[in-house]
């Protein structure tokens, strides 16, 4: 715990600093949940496809979804969500002409989550 997920599409790939966001995120999320830092995982999948309206060309998408233990009050999940929202303003430049559309969501593990 955490577990950090980021969906981020094809057009981001060449400007996105993925390690350089991870290390970014690790401390926002350390201070905002008191978490551990060596808790901290963070995976990055890049997705090719999507559309955005009724287009699929000039637009980026970035998605960051931190699934945290249960127990964490909802005004904790928004105030963490608002600085990955900054921390994405801040870090992730598109490319010239191109539209990014960020998102986080912060939901609770699954009570059948496990690790070792």
């Amino acid at each position: 715990m955490p577990q950090i997920t980021v969906d981020y599409s094809g057009t981001l790939a060449a400007t996105f600093d993925r390690q350089a966001f991870a290390l970014a995120l690790h401390p926002i999320v350390v201070d905002t949940v008191a978490a551990r830092p060596e808790a901290c995982k963070t995976r990055f999948r890049q997705v090719e496809d999507f559309v955005i309206g009724g287009e699929t060309e000039g637009h980026a998408v970035l998605h960051v979804e931190i699934r945290l233990l249960h127990g964490r009050p909802d005004d904790t999940k928004i105030r963490l969500a608002n600085a990955v929202l900054d921390l994405i303003a801040a870090r992730v430049e598109p490319a010239d002409g191109v539209t990014l559309h960020s998102s986080v969501e912060v939901p609770d593990l699954d009570v059948a989550f496990r690790k070792r």
